[in-house]
């Protein structure tokens, strides 16, 4: 049978490694293993996600489809920041764990059922599973763009080849307001904002 990394419980033999990666101005040193997405370390998208972005400083923030947590330990380094991951995956929520306590940084990691249900957020990031398919890709993100507060924004990187633009038309067309916030290597990060509450 063979893994994907958004499989529940990898069959994958738990084989774990330390990788040291360079975030927001810190070097930062993680544990991965076999069964996640990016077991060998941080994945191209990601790095342009976080190098085309801003840290926020406060709010409660989301890392969805977190694997072994780069983004969510990143985020919750800003003490006023309350920040929840999460995946599918079981494992790589407790490599997030593992990951946010050796860091000593307070996440929230979490399978999808687990996070309350009258919680919002500030902002959403993430590096969404474009290979679940398209369906189950929109379905996933009209499942938790609705959670944004009304002035919430979510921060996602697709790259072209994945169907980026196709991905921002039909998020405006849900009534998404998206817009393309930069390109580079092949990748888009897009800014998506909440409807209009006017």
């Amino acid at each position: 049978m063979t893994d994907h990394y958004f499989s529940g419980q990898p069959a994958a033999p738990d084989k774990r490694h330390d990788i040291t990666t360079h975030i927001w101005g810190r070097d930062m040193t993680f544990t991965t293993a076999s069964g996640v997405f990016a077991t060998d370390g941080l994945d191209k998208a990601t790095a342009v996600l976080l190098r085309n972005s801003t840290p926020p400083t406060r709010g409660t923030l989301l890392d969805l489809g977190c694997g072994w947590g780069p983004i969510a330990c990143a985020l919750a380094v800003e003490p006023e920041a309350t920040v929840w991951a999460v995946d599918t995956n079981e494992r790589a929520l407790e490599l997030t764990r593992l990951n946010a306590a050796s860091l000593a940084v307070p996440v929230h990691a979490a399978l999808p059922d687990d996070v309350p249900r009258d919680l919002v957020f500030d902002e959403i990031w993430s590096n969404p599973p474009i290979r679940i398919g398209k369906d189950v890709l929109h379905d996933l993100l009209l499942r938790w763009l609705p959670r944004l507060a009304p002035t919430g924004t979510a921060r996602l990187v697709v790259g072209k080849h994945l169907g980026a633009d196709s991905l921002q038309d039909w998020l405006t067309s849900q009534g998404w307001p998206t817009q393309r916030v930069t390109t580079e290597k092949s990748f888009r990060v897009l800014k998506v904002s909440s409807p209009s509450t006017s």
